[in-house]
């Protein structure tokens, strides 16, 4: 993995591009639910019955968790992802039939996928809205002509109503300060800590859509919003209670 960079970060249109690139971001993050990703896995091809070795990519990929498992289980997957540091990680367990490739999602594929999920709320993180369109549109055009296409987005709702303002995280000996804010319709997250006597700012961005944004988003794409779920068992979506919106659609 590089050696990090400290950016100046308070540019919205790139801050993905540089927290992602970082190893503190995997550092941060790195006590996420395995297990809780593979039973939401499991639900969901179970639920879209996909075929035997159908063709899935996974959009936004960032190391891979879900795209190896999601190949341990049968499927021929490629994990996309605009990260070039994530995919040369996530490349280290690339096979015949899993493969890792840099990409901007708002860029369609050439190839046609029978599934393409884009998970863990990776969608939202554009300045414009019209990117998020153009993401719309580019997995639409991406998708073979039975596939069907999957966002598991946070509940933005519920996310603001439950916001805790200021944290102190300590992870591998580093101390994070996390402060929680919206502002112009994002949900900004702002962490501030020091490493080998360096200080370090970066932020996380991301636009608090609510399903009815998506939905205005969809028409505009020509999508067709088929189900909805509220977390990771696919139970029921309520707008005030959920912890994820989770959307299928083609």
């Amino acid at each position: 993995m590089s050696e990090a960079v400290k950016p100046n970060n308070d540019n919205a249109e790139t801050w993905y591009s540089s927290w992602f690139d970082t190893p503190y971001y995997h550092i941060l993050y790195k006590d996420r639910n395995y297990r809780e990703a593979q039973v939401f896995m499991d639900n969901l091809t179970h639920y879209l019955n996909l075929p035997e070795k159908a063709k899935v990519l996974d959009l936004a990929c960032g190391k891979g968790r879900h795209a190896i498992y999601l190949n341990q289980l049968g499927f021929d997957v490629v994990g996309a992802d605009l990260s070039e540091n994530s995919i040369a990680e996530a490349n280290k367990n690339a096979n015949s039939t899993l493969h890792f490739v840099v990409h901007d999602k708002r860029e369609p594929f050439d190839e046609k996928f029978d599934a393409i999920f884009n998970l863990f709320t990776s969608f939202g993180y554009f300045e414009h809205r019209e990117d998020d369109v153009k993401t719309l549109l580019a997995i639409k055009e991406s998708l073979s002509e039975y596939g069907f296409a999957v966002i598991d987005f946070m509940n933005s709702l519920q996310v603001i109503d439950n916001l805790i303002p200021e944290e102190i995280k300590e992870v591998d000996g580093i101390t994070f300060h996390i402060k929680r804010f919206v502002q112009d319709g994002f949900i900004i997250k702002q962490i501030d800590f020091e490493d080998k006597g360096e200080k370090f700012h970066f932020t996380e961005k991301v636009r608090a859509y609510t399903l009815e944004d998506f939905q205005e988003m969809m028409g505009e794409a020509g999508i067709y919003l088929l189900d909805t779920f509220g977390d990771y068992k696919l139970k029921k979506f309520h707008k005030n209670t959920s912890e994820r919106l989770i959307m299928i659609f083609k």
